[in-house]
């Protein structure tokens, strides 16, 4: 499904000076046609009372979706693949160790994609299910 053979170490490349460098997500596998990144639980991903924030989850969902959808771009170098809309539901609280997120696809087309990224704690429990629209847009549009 991607368009190219991607090692970890490019995905990483991809995030330098980036919201999830600083909050310290990690690329951790490709497949087919999904990826799977951790981020930890800790002081950057806290919220007041010491769990997870909501917001480092939709972060989390969010680079991994934006990343799929780049890497399914017919040519990267005239198209963006740009966040359109996100939704995020936070099942349980994590108070730290990592989450782990994987994307899979629900709908891959022309100008649009749709991803679910499920976010999982240590223990393999669902922590927040997200559902990202994405567009395809032309890179030289102002």
């Amino acid at each position: 499904m991607f368009n190219t053979s991607v090692s970890i170490d490019f995905l990483q490349s991809l995030d330098k000076d980036t919201i999830a460098r600083h909050l310290g997500i990690e690329y951790l596998e490709v497949g087919e046609d999904y990826i799977v990144a951790r981020m930890p639980v800790d002081h950057r991903t806290h919220q007041p009372f010491g769990i997870l924030h909501g917001g480092a989850s939709v972060v989390l969902a969010e680079s991994l979706g934006s990343v799929a959808s780049y890497l399914t771009l017919k040519d990267p170098e005239k198209q963006r693949a740009v966040g359109l809309e996100i939704n995020a539901n936070h099942v349980r609280p994590v108070q730290s160790g990592y989450v782990y997120g994987r994307v899979t696809p629900i709908h891959v087309g022309r100008t649009t994609h749709l991803w679910e990224i499920r976010i999982t704690n240590e223990e393999n429990k669902l922590v927040c299910i997200s559902r990202l629209t994405v567009a395809v847009v032309d890179a030289n549009r102002g």
